[in-house]
């Protein structure tokens, strides 16, 4: 990270210091993640707002192909795809084991952090747990590995029950499939988000602030756009890191889009999110309305990436600096136990342990290859959640079956693959 350059005498080190890694991480999170998740999530969107539902129908008339579709779906960078299979699963569209693979399949949004900086790593790990996935997927199905009795339980759901708060009727009876709330206005009864109450810092209504959010989020879209056209140009000049500038060139698009991007983001994720509706982060809805509520949906969902993200370059960052441990020397030492650590790890719902995981890996080379792909098998990223919402059973069962195949393959590409280096270790 290339310090930035204040007059001199402006702060003491250790405040530089603190200020480098701050305003670097706010920065380079946004370009070197933000525009590349922002384009995919995008595109799995506008792929579910143009079949709307044709999709789904096709699947559960082909049973033969849902495992290795659940793979697909996983596989997809970020917890959208994952998230999908949730659903389909509690309505009886899909199998026990197409969920499983698409768990494992799924990297979460870390998969970003590996994809914007550790390409080649990227190709061999998602490909590894996208096999074991499928095949392991296809095993449950076949097999009946306690798929059964996780069915059984799903279909004996016969009333209400709470988690966390929300409520959730009988699948068996023909209730949605995902937690009920009472909307706010200007929301989507059945579009939802972790968050449904405006926070005590905002007005529970304002037109002006609902215009504001809208602005700040077709503003979002032109920032993210150049974020993507300077990760581009970051990955084809080596990920060399650029200088602090602001003018016409790819320095200054890189600086620009980045400290703008990644304030727009927090601005989205804690504020706009709550006027404009349909943010649905970490969940995705069925279909969607219209064209601008399917971008709507890919920038608050980016935005909320972006959030994680700078939260874990910041972890790791500060991390170091505080405490000065070498993470790659403890790696080193750990041996069979890393890819051991990566699969136990996946055990942990939700995206931001991964995240921080992940840039460990790519950005500090101090996370071994085989501790990488047994994370990226057994974490389920934000996907676990709409599962745990309505059988807390199933999710448990399903979050230890992708932890089976994580050690496997982890172990054996530990032993098995010395030459799986990139850019660190095994």
């Amino acid at each position: 990270m290339i310090p930035l350059q204040l007059p001199p005498g402006t702060f003491g080190p250790a405040v530089q210091e603190a200020l480098n890694i701050l305003i670097g991480s706010w920065r380079e999170a946004f370009v070197q993640v933000s525009g590349f998740v922002a384009v995919t999530v995008l595109l799995f969107s506008l792929v579910q707002y143009r079949f709307d539902g044709k999709l789904t129908a096709w699947l559960k008339n082909h049973e033969r192909a849902q495992p290795l579709v659940g793979g697909l779906l996983g596989l997809t960078p970020g917890c959208g795809g994952a998230i999908v299979a949730m659903p389909l699963y509690i309505r009886g569209t899909v199998s026990f084991g197409t969920v499983v693979a698409a768990l494992a399949a799924t990297a979460g949004d870390s998969a970003f952090v590996i994809l914007a900086l550790a390409p080649e790593a990227a190709l061999y790990a998602y490909g590894l747990a996208f096999v074991s996935a499928v095949l392991f997927g296809y095993a449950i199905d076949l097999w009946g590995l306690g798929v059964g009795r996780v069915d059984d339980a799903v279909e004996r759901i016969g009333r209400p029950m709470t988690d966390g708060g929300f409520a959730t009727t009988s699948v068996a009876d023909g209730g949605p499939s995902i937690p009920e709330y009472d909307a706010p206005a200007g929301r989507d009864h059945g579009h939802h988000d972790h968050h449904t109450s405006t926070p005590w810092y905002l007005p529970r209504r304002s037109r002006l602030l609902e215009r504001a959010s809208h602005a700040l989020h077709v503003l979002w879209w032109v920032v993210a756009a150049g974020a993507l056209v300077a990760g581009v140009l970051y990955l084809a000049k080596g990920a060399q890191e650029p200088a602090w500038e602001l003018a016409a060139t790819y320095d200054g698009l890189f600086t620009v889009a980045g400290l703008v991007g990644s304030t727009l983001s927090f601005g989205l994720y804690f504020g706009a999110r709550h006027y404009i509706g349909d943010g649905a982060t970490g969940r995705i809805p069925d279909t969607f309305a219209s064209a601008y509520k399917t971008f709507q949906h890919a920038a608050m969902e980016t935005a909320m990436v972006t959030v994680w993200v700078v939260g874990g370059y910041l972890v790791y960052s500060y991390g170091i600096a505080l405490l000065g441990v070498d993470i790659g020397m403890l790696a080193n030492q750990a041996g069979v136990l890393a890819p051991i650590a990566g699969a136990a790890l996946g055990l942990v719902p939700g995206c931001a342990a991964h995240i921080v995981f992940a840039t460990l890996y790519a950005e500090a080379e101090a996370i071994p290859f085989s501790a990488l792909t047994a994370n990226a098998i057994s974490q389920d990223g934000d996907a676990l959640f709409p599962l745990m919402a309505i059988d807390m059973k199933a999710a448990v069962v399903a979050t230890i079956y992708t932890t089976i195949p994580a050690l496997i393959v982890g172990v054996s590409v530990y032993y098995l693959w010395p030459f799986a280096r990139f850019g660190f270790g095994v």
